[in-house]
């Protein structure tokens, strides 16, 4: 057998360069005959968490069968066609979410299972776990990671970077893509303001250096962390300013957030699977609709608002709005899965090489109760999720192990998080 594929190393591509930029996996990244696995070329995976509010109508979200022989359920029917993509968790608990304010802890402990009062700066308790895998996965893009919604406001936001500071989540896409690509329209407008901002921060540099001598040490120390956040800027511009000459065929900034909300959704799964290709973050977290909304689905029948909704008081009719309502937030979701396997990356597409939790932090919305939880995984995180499975753990198993389970199958080498019992060597 011959080989005659010719191997052009990524290092040297970058570097001859003259600076750090984000390029897609080539084919001539792989040397001939070399799995790809074990070259310096492995796409490094992607983690998403999706969350929906009001939790699921359990009868309607478990599905019927275990293991590999399952049958979907109404509520996850659109997730049917990507099968050996889904990784159903079913009968776990969220203690540390369990309040008499339900919804004013629900978003915020979905992602770290510690409740408020348990938040502790020292142990790092109440950190989410978007932002754990950020401090390990997320220190070689552009942004560590990024965070959206489908709708502003509720009590909180689902990521916590540490247990007193919370991560805004952008509802604008065009604001998301300036985020990720740095403003302006298109690729020429967007070199342009990169320039001029590298030289404010130029100037803000150079114009602080004298001042400094002539400051006590109380203003000096002010006047540092001043300029490390300076310094910070500067390096996310030059990280911008790299991926700028790489990535030239983007489509230009979207016109800002669309009214209808199916659109809106839409494109912000865009916004999503756009970061994940161009290597701009390798972490996204996306609340589709906040808790106690109000927002109404006409889109699926249903002019009941979405909160009012949720106390359904096991009336079947409300469950069945309900149910449509659920069934159309996971139909975005499987079009967005879709999107995903259809970009080839590598020796697979993107959704080999993502996971994304796919859930809620409340189980039965009338009840208000954390237990048991619909969570599912999509995705098979570069080959480390089996996938195509229906895992149902006995009552009080905890949701925190999911977490644990996620975190180690993207490469975060975390053994604990709050109650956690170890990882699931099922999934």
């Amino acid at each position: 057998m011959f080989l005659t594929k010719k191997h052009l190393s990524r290092r040297t591509v970058l570097r001859g360069a003259g600076c750090a930029i984000a390029l897609p996996l080539l084919d001539a990244m792989i040397p001939a005959g070399t799995a790809l696995a074990k070259t310096a070329a492995a796409v490094k995976p992607r983690l998403g968490f999706v969350y929906f509010p009001h939790g699921a109508v359990q009868q309607y979200w478990t599905p019927s069968g275990t293991g590999a022989n399952f049958q979907f359920s109404p509520i996850l029917k659109p997730l049917e066609p990507l099968r050996e993509y889904v990784t159903v968790v079913t009968g776990l608990r969220n203690k540390g979410g369990e309040s008499s304010d339900p919804h004013g802890i629900i978003e915020e402990t979905w992602l770290s299972c510690v409740h408020p009062q348990d938040r502790d700066m020292k142990t790092g308790a109440g950190i989410t776990a978007d932002q754990m895998a950020a401090r390990v996965i997320g220190q070689d893009t552009p942004l560590p990671s990024l965070e959206i919604c489908g709708e502003p406001g509720g009590y909180s936001s689902l990521s916590y970077r540490t247990p007193e500071q919370q991560l805004p989540m952008e509802i604008n896409p065009r604001k998301v893509f300036f985020e990720m690509f740095g403003e302006g329209d298109t690729a020429a407008e967007r070199h342009q303001i990169l320039a001029q901002t590298g030289s404010l921060l130029d100037y803000a540099q150079e114009s602080t250096a004298a001042l400094k001598r002539r400051l006590d040490a109380s203003d000096r120390s002010m006047l540092t962390d001043y300029l490390d956040s300076v310094r910070e800027a500067e390096h996310r511009v030059q990280k911008l300013e790299a991926s700028a000459a790489s990535l030239t065929n983007l489509p230009n900034a979207p016109l800002g957030a669309p009214d209808d909300f199916t659109e809106l959704l839409d494109v912000q799964f865009e916004m999503m699977a756009l970061a994940w290709q161009t290597n701009q973050t390798h972490i996204v977290t996306f609340k589709l609709a906040k808790e106690a909304t109000m927002r109404t689905y006409p889109q699926v029948q249903v002019s009941d608002a979405f909160h009012p909704l949720s106390h359904h008081g096991g009336d079947p009719e409300k469950y069945a709005r309900l149910v449509r309502i659920q069934a159309y937030h996971t139909a975005r979701m499987a079009k967005f899965a879709q999107r995903l396997k259809g970009i080839k990356e590598g020796d697979g597409n993107l959704l080999d090489h993502s996971l994304v939790l796919f859930g809620s932090n409340m189980a039965n919305s009338d009840l208000h109760n954390n237990d048991p939880l619909p969570q599912a995984l999509i995705g098979k995180a570069c080959g480390k999720v089996k996938g195509g499975q229906h895992l149902h753990y006995p009552q009080d198993t905890p949701h925190s192990s999911l977490l644990v389970t996620v975190l180690q199958r993207v490469g975060v080498p975390i053994e604990k998080i709050a109650d956690s019992k170890g990882a699931f060597a099922e999934v």
